[in-house]
C-alpha cells in the first residue's frame, strides 16, 4: 500500500472542498450585506483550516501520482468521502449554526452523500443565513455525480490512475466507459449533470422560485439529494414547481450514460434498454397503486392523491427525499409500499442511491431460473438483461451485494433499537441512510435531532457506505487492503 500516493491526493481533494466552500462564502457575503448574516466568517474560518490541511496532506505525500493501483483506489475513494464529511462540517461549527461537531458531521455527510437526512427541525432551517442554505445544497450537488470523478475530471495528470478511482466510485454492476479515455468520460458525466442543472434553474425562475432557491433546488435535484431552503420542503411551492421537480427527479434517476447515447443520436436506446424501461414501469404501477389507497381511505381528492402519489413515489424511488405530502401518515399499504421502494432506488449510472433497479432485475430474473431449475434440472439457462449476458460472477457479486444490505439492516435496526429508537423508527432510520433516502418513519421522519450521538455516527458510516455502494468502505476494515502491494 502506497500511503504517500494516498495521502497527496486526499489534499487534492481537500483543495477542491476547500474551493467549493468560497462559492458558498460569495452567498454569506450577499446575506451579510443585505440581511446583516455573519456566516461569512465562519466560511473563512473553515476555508482557512481546509487550506492547511490540504497543504499539510499534499506534501506529506512526495510519490508519483501514477502510481494509484487497485487498492490505493479504494482506499482514496473510500476515505475521501469521509474526509469530504469532516472538512464540509466546518462551516456549520466555525459559524455556529450547528456547533455540536457530530451533529455537524452528521448534516455535512448527508448533503455530500445525498441523503437528505437532517437533524435540523423545519424551523432551523427556515432560519439558516443564506451562506449555509447553498452550502447544505452545493454538497448534495457535489456528491451527486460524486467528487471523486469530479476530481478525475478536471486533473489530466490522474491518466490510467483515474480509471481505478472513476470505477470504484461510479454506482451500478454494469458501469461502461462512455469515451476511450475514462477523464473523457468523467467530464462528459459533468457536462450533462450540469447541463439539466441549468436547464431546472431557468424552468424553477420562470415559474416562482427567486434566483437563489432556484439554484439550490436545482442542486438537491438533480442530485437527488433533498435538502431545502424550506422547512415545508417542496410543499412551500406550487403546483407548477411540484410537477417540475418531479419530471426532473425522474430524470435524474435515470442511467446518465442514456443521455450522452441520445446526444450522439441514439434515441432507440430509451426504448431499448431494458432497466429503463422496468424503472418507468415501477413509478408508474406504484405511483397508481398508491394514488388509488389516498383516493379510497386517505381521503384526498382525485387531483391531489395523484399529485401526492406521484410525488412521493418519485422522490423515494429517486432516493431523493423531498416531501409535499407526510407519507408517515399514509394507509398502511401505500407506507409500507413507500418503503419498499427506499430499498430499489434508481438506475445504474444515475445520482439515485438504493440498490439500482438493474440489481432488482438482475435478482428477479435469477430467481426464475432456480425455479425452473428446481423442476428442470438438466435446463441450462443464461441470465440476460437485454442483450446483455450477465456472468455467474456479476450474479454472486449482486447476491453477495443484497446480502450484505439485509445484513446491514438486521445489525443496524438492532443496534438503533439499543440506541432508544423504537422499532419502526430504527428500522426506518438505518434504511433511509444506507440507501441515502432522507427522511424515515416515526420519531426520524422530519429530524435526526433526538439520536443518540454513537447512532448519528454509525448513521453518517451507513450514508457513505450506501453512496459507495458497500464494498468501497468495506475494504478499509479489510487488514489485508493495507498489507503489502
Amino acid at each position: 500500500m502506497n500511503v504517500r500516493v494516498i495521502l497527496r491526493l486526499l489534499g487534492i481533494i481537500t483543495f477542491v472542498v476547500a474551493g467549493s466552500m468560497a462559492i458558498a462564502l460569495l452567498w454569506s457575503v450577499y446575506g451579510a450585506l443585505r440581511y446583516g448574516e455573519s456566516d461569512w466568517i465562519g466560511f473563512l474560518e473553515a476555508i482557512g483550516i481546509s487550506m492547511g490541511a490540504g497543504v499539510v496532506l499534499y506534501f506529506a505525500g512526495r510519490a508519483p501520482v501514477g502510481d494509484v493501483l487497485r487498492r490505493e483506489g479504494f482506499a482514496v475513494v473510500g476515505l475521501a468521502w469521509i474526509l469530504a464529511g469532516a472538512l464540509g462540517a466546518l462551516p456549520y461549527v466555525c459559524s455556529g449554526t450547528i456547533p455540536g461537531v457530530i451533529d455537524a458531521y452528521f448534516e455535512s455527510v448527508s448533503g455530500f452523500t445525498t441523503t437528505g437526512s437532517s437533524i435540523l427541525t423545519p424551523a432551523q432551517i427556515d432560519s439558516l443565513p443564506h451562506g449555509i442554505h447553498f452550502w447544505r445544497c452545493f454538497t448534495q450537488w457535489m456528491g451527486g455525480m460524486g467528487i471523486v470523478v469530479l476530481f478525475v475530471a478536471i486533473l489530466p495528470f490522474l491518466r490510467a490512475s483515474g480509471k481505478k478511482l472513476f470505477f470504484n466510485e461510479v454506482p451500478g454492476p454494469l458501469s461502461e466507459s462512455l469515451q476511450p479515455r475514462v477523464r473523457d468520460t468523467a467530464m462528459v458525466l459533468w457536462l450533462i449533470y450540469l447541463g439539466f442543472s441549468a436547464v431546472l434553474v431557468v424552468i424553477l425562475m420562470v415559474e416562482e422560485m427567486s434566483f437563489f432557491e432556484a439554484v439550490c433546488h436545482s442542486c438537491t435535484t438533480m442530485s437527488t439529494g433533498g435538502f431545502s431552503t424550506r422547512g415545508e420542503s417542496i410543499a412551500a411551492f406550487g403546483v407548477p414547481v411540484q410537477v417540475t421537480i418531479i419530471i426532473f427527479m425522474t430524470l435524474a434517476g435515470v442511467n446518465f450514460g442514456l443521455y450522452f447515447r441520445v446526444m450522439r443520436g441514439d434515441w432507440k436506446i430509451l426504448g431499448r434498454d431494458p432497466e429503463l424501461r422496468f424503472y418507468i414501469f415501477l413509478l408508474v404501477i406504484c405511483t397508481g397503486l398508491v394514488a388509488v389507497e389516498l383516493y379510497n381511505r386517505g381521503n384526498q381528492s382525485v387531483d391531489k392523491a395523484v399529485l401526492n402519489a406521484s410525488f412521493q413515489t418519485v422522490g423515494l424511488m429517486t432516493t431523493t427525499g423531498y416531501g409535499t405530502d407526510s407519507f408517515d401518515a399514509w394507509p398502511d399499504f401505500s407506507k409500507s409500499l413507500m418503503v419498499v421502494l427506499m430499498f430499489v432506488g434508481g438506475c445504474a449510472g444515475s445520482t439515485g442511491g438504493g440498490m439500482k433497479v438493474i440489481r432488482i432485475l438482475v435478482l428477479i430474473k435469477h430467481a426464475l431460473i432456480e425455479t425452473e431449475h428446481a423442476f428442470r434440472p438438466q435446463t441450462v439457462r443464461s441470465l440476460r438483461v437485454g442483450k446483455v449476458v450477465i456472468e455467474e460472477s456479476t450474479r454472486w457479486t449482486i447476491l453477495a451485494f443484497f446480502a450484505i444490505i439485509m445484513g446491514t439492516m438486521v445489525f443496524g435496526t438492532l443496534l438503533m433499537a439499543a440506541l432508544g429508537l423504537d422499532a419502526v423508527s430504527a428500522m426506518s432510520s438505518v434504511a433511509a441512510t444506507l440507501n441515502n433516502i432522507g427522511p424515515g418513519l416515526g420519531s426520524v421522519h422530519t429530524s435526526f435531532a433526538d439520536v443518540h450521538p454513537v447512532g448519528k455516527l454509525f448513521l453518517s458510516l451507513l450514508m457513505v457506505t450506501g453512496r459507495l455502494e458497500l464494498f468501497a468502505i468495506l475494504v478499509l476494515f479489510s487488514p489485508a487492503l493495507w498489507k503489502g502491494r
